[in-house]
C-alpha cells in the first residue's frame, strides 16, 4: 500500500504543474499592493521635507540648498507614510521590486534648474 502511494506521489510531480515558478525566465506577477520601492516625481516635488519627518526608518533625506531628495533603499521599510504624506502627490510606490546591487547606494534626484 505504501508504495502505490510512493508511487502515485511520484508520477504526479513528474506530470503535475511545478510548484514555483521560473524566475526570472517567468517574470513574476505583482499585486495590486505588493511594496517595491518609492519614485518621486522631482519636478513636481516642493522639497518640503513632510516625507523625511514622516519616514520612520529615516531613509529619506531632503536637501533643499542643492534642490536634492535621496533615498536609502536599504533603510526604507516600504511603510508607505512619506507617498501618503506628501502633499503634492509626487512620490508613489512602485510595485516593482529594485534591481539586485552588489553593494549598498542611495538613490537622489536633483531638481533642474528653472530656465530664465
Amino acid at each position: 500500500m505504501g508504495s502505490f502511494k510512493l508511487g502515485r506521489m511520484t508520477m504526479r510531480s513528474l506530470l503535475g504543474k511545478p510548484a514555483t515558478a521560473m524566475y526570472p525566465v517567468v517574470p513574476p506577477v505583482y499585486f495590486e499592493r505588493t511594496k517595491g520601492h518609492v519614485e518621486n516625481d522631482i519636478e513636481t516635488c516642493i522639497l518640503c521635507s513632510i516625507c523625511e519627518k514622516k519616514c520612520p526608518s529615516q531613509a529619506i533625506v531632503v536637501d533643499k540648498p542643492a534642490k536634492s531628495w535621496t533615498i536609502d533603499p536599504f533603510r526604507c521599510v516600504q511603510c508607505n507614510a512619506c507617498v501618503i504624506a506628501c502633499p503634492k502627490q509626487c512620490l508613489t510606490m512602485v510595485n516593482t521590486y529594485t534591481a539586485p546591487a552588489t553593494s549598498k547606494s542611495t538613490l537622489t534626484v536633483t531638481k533642474a534648474e528653472a530656465a530664465s
